[in-house]
């Protein structure tokens, strides 16, 4: 059994300094997860040569993750995605929120989860434990909680993210995470070579906001059918509403075999043989294709563009508080919210 290091990541603003921790496997893979935001900062595999690939996007240190703005490996919490409005009706309860993206809030406002120093709980060779007090009326929402992130990983190659807590009033909770993946490498350019499948028979309409429209449009016969393995490029421009709208794939699919932990997608890179399985428990995935980032330095020197990742976001529904029909994400209070998602990396 291989140890974990631990290393300081740098100081923010607040004068907290951070710290990264690396779990290593005995098959060669290492993660890198700090302490700020308690984000995933690297992925480091071996490929079909056996050369170490780092996976994910990222910068070099905490005051770089602290200043940037397109949410890499971060945990976003309380509530993921969009919420339309930027208000929320609880128990006949207003709750306003913070309004971040145009008229809607976007990843629960600007005091977000990831721009926070979280406590590290629990430090092993193989997992690392965060935790966050979010108190009564953090970021608007009603109702304190000690959330627990904790990232494992496996000798069978698998990154394993785990989210606990329980709130003590009727609240929002949807957390994911926010990595960004190129299978290549994370300096290597545009993913639009890279085969992804979905298991989704259906995405959720969204307007020009990005805002669900309540709408489970079926994939077949569309640009957003991934039931069968393609290249991400092959629709991506595609003259279809979705993806005029997104810029590219931003949007939420429907996941087959709901309220199981299932296989919700695969993604292969076109030059490692670097394949990555996603697995969650949760109704739906965001898949998006980093359409809005541009010009954004990171990890090693990198300057990474519109296109260069995708991030494989599982969630509850966008704006699910607005649309009887969606699963709600809102945990009554005592009430055990309790998700995972597992991100299993092989070679072939």
């Amino acid at each position: 059994m291989r140890k974990m290091q631990e290393r300081d990541f740098g100081r923010i603003k607040s004068g907290e300094e951070s710290k990264l921790y690396i779990l290593t496997n005995d098959k060669g893979m290492s993660i890198a997860v700090s302490d700020f935001g308690a984000t995933l900062v690297r992925v480091i595999i071996p490929d079909r040569d056996g050369y170490p690939v780092d996976v994910v996007l990222g910068y070099d240190h905490a005051e770089e993750y602290e200043n940037g703005g397109v949410f890499f490996g971060a945990s976003i919490g309380r509530n993921a995605n969009r919420i339309g409005g930027a208000s929320v009706m609880i128990d006949g309860v207003k709750y306003d929120l913070e309004k971040n993206d145009g008229k809607n809030n976007l990843h629960s406002g600007n005091d977000f989860y990831n721009k926070r120093i979280w406590r590290t709980r629990y430090k092993g060779n193989q997992k690392v434990k965060f935790a966050l007090r979010s108190g009564d009326n953090d970021q608007g929402y009603p109702g304190m909680l000690d959330m627990e992130v904790t990232y494992e990983l496996t000798e069978e190659n698998e990154v394993r993210i785990s989210y606990h807590c329980s709130p003590n009033k009727n609240t929002i909770i949807n957390m994911t995470n926010h990595s960004y993946f190129n299978l290549n490498g994370h300096a290597m350019g545009n993913i639009l070579k890279h085969v992804v499948a979905i298991n989704a028979d259906a995405f959720t309409r969204a307007d020009s906001q990005s805002i669900p429209t309540g709408e489970i449009v079926p994939v077949k016969g569309t640009p957003m059918d991934f039931r069968k393995k393609k290249t991400v490029g092959r629709d991506i421009d595609a003259e279809y509403e979705a993806l005029i709208f997104g810029g590219g794939y931003d949007h939420n699919w429907v996941l087959n075999q709901s309220g199981r932990f299932r296989k919700a997608a695969i993604a292969i890179g076109d030059q490692t043989g670097i394949r990555m399985e996603v697995y969650t428990d949760l109704p739906g995935m965001q898949f998006y294709t980093a359409n809005f980032v541009e010009n954004e330095p990171g990890k090693d020197g990198a300057v990474y563009q519109k296109r260069d990742a995708m991030c494989f976001e599982t969630q509850y529904f966008p704006d699910a508080v607005h649309h009887d029909n969606f699963q709600q994400p809102i945990y009554k209070a005592g009430e055990i919210y309790q998700t995972s998602t597992m991100y299993k990396f092989i070679v072939k």
